[in-house]
């Protein structure tokens, strides 16, 4: 059976859906934020159509909920646990790959990362998210699993959105990197056992800091 071409028009629907996407991960747009179509059309310089459709896969995904017009969606704090719990298992797992897989150019742009995730430098919320998520996603990307790279993007949006309320302290700004360090250590080490204990670990200490401050 022949493969079919995608539209130009599902191909626009497609980078609206990953630019909204960027912008909800990086909480410009928050959760509970109502959504208005013609105001993206113009924030996007877009049609209506593919706005329209990128919104339809958005909800699909579990980022967007309809109650009288588009709305970010929220996340369910009883579930804390589990969300944490998702990711520790994600995290580990993909850190153990990447250590047998990772190539040296995903390394290089890791080692950039970290540095310039460091607390001394000037980063607003949003841009410090955006650095955290970049990567924690190149180790997705260089454990070269498909289906761990499914489950790691359905875990994202939860994981990220119960960490927007939480203001972390300049000092859990700085050991959340060194984590970050430890990872990237085992990496480079080629050492399968410590990448995932680190990357388990990483995860669990976030969840120190985050599942005492959120009032379940």
């Amino acid at each position: 059976m022949a493969s079919r071409k995608a539209s130009a028009g599902e191909f626009i629907a497609s980078d609206v859906r990953n630019r909204l996407r960027s912008m909800i991960l990086g909480v410009e747009l928050k959760p509970g934020q109502r959504l208005v179509e013609d105001d993206l059309c113009e924030r996007l310089n877009v049609g209506r159509t593919p706005v329209r459709e990128a919104l339809l896969l958005l909800q699909g995904e579990g980022f967007l909920s309809r109650e009288r017009g588009w709305v970010v969606e929220t996340v369910d704090r009883s579930q804390v646990r589990a969300i944490f719990e998702s990711r520790a298992a994600i995290e580990a797992a993909t850190a153990r790959l990447a250590v047998r897989h990772a190539e040296q150019s995903e390394l290089d742009e890791l080692a950039r990362l970290i540095e310039a995730m460091e607390p001394g430098e000037t980063l607003t919320r949003g841009e410090l998210n955006s650095l955290n998520t970049q990567f924690h996603k190149l180790i997705v990307t260089a454990s070269k699993n498909l289906f761990l790279a499914q489950f790691h993007e359905r875990t994202q949006f939860h994981y990220w959105m119960l960490r927007v309320p939480i203001l972390f302290s300049e000092s859990e700004v700085k050991e959340t990197n060194l984590q970050h360090r430890r990872i990237f250590e085992a990496l480079v080490n080629r050492n399968e056992d410590e990448a995932e204990r680190a990357a388990r670990h990483h995860v669990e200490a976030t969840m120190a800091i985050v599942e005492p401050a959120i009032d379940l």
